[in-house]
């Protein structure tokens, strides 16, 4: 079975489409080291970045909105930062007294906040926009390309594909709990029993996935064994890099190396 909203990949006729994988792969490690090398508040490379991304977003055809919504996932994660608005800095931007305690918001913390939130929204826009036009076996060739251990790419590899697996077997155990249960004729009631009971079932459901997987894991374990793995991911041999990718990668390179010696020499 295919769970196709697993993968992120979106075939689409676009330029971005084209390019290598090592020069995409390369392009985005070195876009995320900018964007966390940049100085704080260096508000107009934040902008100059922005607007890199935004553009090969457009040029990829995958729609803007498509990346801009998934990037979202960064900010509860951002959050985690917050208190460093009230911590960080000796310059007051406002303050509030709540009780016998007074809230300060620092202008210098405030500053570091939004840049690190910046930062993390640009970062994962680049990673998305990779994983959504690279298809995973590309991915795993450059990595390998790049220099990254066999053993990082073969668990890369192992866990993307077992993730699948692991849906299929979730996917079973639904399948099986609609096919046993019954259903309410009665207008407003649920089948059912208690939300105590509701939580013991999903529970025992967890728990019997757990045991499937890992049983399932094995014999997909075994099954590899005995056709020869020896955990390394057998792969074509990689093409040599185009000239059209070759020049794509020196501009970009070219391009982060300037924003990001513009963002030290101004607010370094």
């Amino acid at each position: 079975m295919h769970i196709h909203f697993l993968d992120p990949y979106h075939p689409t006729a676009s330029p971005i489409q084209t390019l290598d994988g090592r020069v995409k792969l390369v392009l985005t490690l070195v876009f995320i080291l900018t964007t966390s090398l940049t100085p704080v508040a260096a508000w107009p490379v934040y902008i100059l970045l922005f607007a890199a991304v935004l553009s090969t977003e457009i040029m990829s055809g995958l729609g803007v909105l498509y990346i801009l919504k998934r990037a979202m996932w960064a900010i509860p994660f951002v959050l985690a930062a917050l208190p460093m608005i009230f911590t960080l800095g000796k310059t007051v931007l406002y303050s509030m007294p709540l009780g016998t305690w007074t809230l300060v918001i620092h202008a210098e913390g405030l500053a570091r906040f939004v840049s690190m939130a910046l930062k993390s929204w640009l970062s994962v826009q680049a990673a998305i926009l990779l994983a959504s036009s690279t298809p995973f076996p590309d991915l795993l060739q450059a990595m390998r390309a790049v220099g990254i251990p066999r053993l990082l790419v073969g668990m890369f590899g192992l866990m993307w594909r077992y993730m699948f697996v692991l849906v299929d077997e979730a996917l079973r155990l639904v399948h099986a709990r609609s096919a046993r249960s019954g259903q309410s004729l009665g207008k407003g009631t649920k089948p059912g029993g208690s939300a105590f009971w509701r939580a013991r079932v999903t529970g025992g459901m967890a728990g019997n996935l757990f045991l499937r997987a890992f049983e399932r894991s094995d014999r997909i374990h075994v099954a590899m064994l005995s056709r020869g793995y020896d955990g390394e991911l057998r792969l074509l041999p990689l093409q040599s890099i185009n000239q059209g990718s070759m020049r794509a990668l020196l501009a970009g390179l070219i391009l982060l190396g300037l924003l990001l010696s513009l963002g030290i020499l101004f607010w370094g």
